[in-house]
């Protein structure tokens, strides 16, 4: 049972009502009339017709059952407020160190938290937390530090296309960042290492989007033997906008998916005009690890803005969502990315809106705006006035996370282990 204190109402929007707080009518506020009184100075009751009712005498037995009968009625109405268990799906539940990147937390911190959270994982997507620990034994006792508070790792980096406007030569070439990652992955524990391409501004790059997916082929394809080896999954995300998941899924199976897969975001999919339920059952198949968010959407004069939220404040179905995970994502991690405060707008209704898009499909437009039609404009994020903003985004990045972990146990049936 969730407790009364931690009891939060889900947000489905496949049946949103407009719900209004009730005013009170113009009779409320007024003071309620002094009841006429008998000879014995106690209020005198009435039926209908406003004549006198007489009153029943009050006895001893009478009000010792009136006090059962009130004891019992507390009881039921206990009972039918209280919610109903909420079946446990089996999936483990942590999240994606972005989520608090205002922190600047070292690896041990972020594990610290995702135990203080009762996170099943932690996914931790940059090498920063790392400080540089890169070798084999400081990889193992964070493996141990972890394993010894409940919390299973998995590791991630950035671009592995050499030609994508995002990619750095922090760590060496496409082809020695991938088998660093590969390596590390490994020595943590993780069984996969997620890489992504690059963003949106990719699609416009000589040669498109197509050209940029070939190039990241040729790399992943030149680590084949070293991730099979070491038993790692590369799993690529559709990050910022750079693949729709169908386009996602024909890199994945070009690269070979014996070693390749998805790391599946939820909120980049809108970023792509995409309906997240939608995206998942076109990658379901390949999905190997999650960063996952919910997503406000709502129409505007040119298209359509969006605005990625804690989990259960948007208008994604996630119970819908969280159904088809179950039966296709099987041992697949959910991890939270909450990357909330901002809108994008999406102009759909302008021609050059859709120059990085020469083979968008009706269909997935018009799943994506009937999205759109059930969410409602929401506010971005605003420290308070006077407020240092530094900490008030470190304040707002942790209560976007700890709604969303806890939206996602009690009311979507995830995580493994008890809060």
């Amino acid at each position: 049972m969730v407790p009364a204190e931690r009891m939060t109402v889900p947000f489905r929007c496949t049946t949103i009502h407009e719900v209004e707080m009730s005013t009170p009518s113009p009779t409320d506020s007024q003071p309620c009339p002094e009841p006429r009184r008998g000879d014995d100075g106690l209020p005198v009751c009435r039926d209908g017709s406003g004549a006198p009712v007489p009153r029943r005498p009050a006895s001893a037995g009478s009000a010792r059952l009136s006090r059962r009968a009130f004891g019992g009625m507390a009881l039921a109405a206990t009972a039918r407020l209280a919610p109903a268990a909420v079946p446990r799906r089996g999936i483990p539940l942590g999240f994606d160190t972005f989520a608090v990147r205002a922190l600047g937390w070292n690896a041990r911190q972020l594990v610290d938290h995702a135990a203080t959270l009762g996170c099943d994982t932690l996914f931790i997507t940059d090498f920063a937390p790392l400080e540089g620990h890169f070798d084999e034994a400081s990889l193992a006792d964070l493996r141990s530090y972890a394993a010894d508070r409940g919390v299973a790792v998995e590791l991630g980096s950035w671009s592995i296309c050499p030609t994508s406007t995002t990619f750095k030569p922090d760590w060496g070439s496409a082809e020695e960042h991938l088998a660093l990652g590969i390596r590390m992955a490994k020595a943590v524990g993780s069984p996969a290492f997620r890489v992504i391409l690059g963003n949106q501004a990719d699609r416009l790059t000589p040669g498109g989007i197509e050209a940029r997916i070939a190039d990241t082929v040729k790399v992943l394809r030149s680590q084949r033997s070293r991730a099979i080896d070491a038993g790692v999954r590369i799993a690529v995300e559709n990050h910022a906008g750079d693949m729709q998941s169908r386009e996602l899924k024909g890199l994945v199976e070009e690269a070979g998916p014996d070693f390749v897969g998805v790391n599946f975001d939820s909120g980049n999919a809108c970023w792509t005009l995409e309906d997240p339920v939608r995206a998942l059952a076109t990658l379901a198949p390949h999905v190997v690890t999650t960063s996952l968010r919910d997503t406000m959407l709502w129409p505007s004069d040119d298209g359509v803005v969006a605005q990625w939220t804690a989990m259960g404040e948007g208008c994604v179905d996630l119970p819908a969502f969280f159904d088809l995970f179950a039966a296709t994502c099987r041992g697949v991690r959910v991890q939270i990315e909450t990357i909330s405060g901002f809108a994008k707008r999406l102009p759909v209704y302008q021609d050059d809106f859709w120059k990085p898009y020469p083979a968008a499909r009706a269909a997935d437009l018009a799943a994506f705006l009937a999205v759109a039609r059930r969410g409602r404009p929401i506010e971005p994020f605003k420290p308070p006035e006077g407020a240092d903003r530094r900490k008030a985004e470190q304040d707002y990045q942790l209560a976007e996370l700890a709604r969303s972990i806890t939206h996602c146990r009690d009311v979507l049936g995830l995580g493994v282990r008890a809060a």
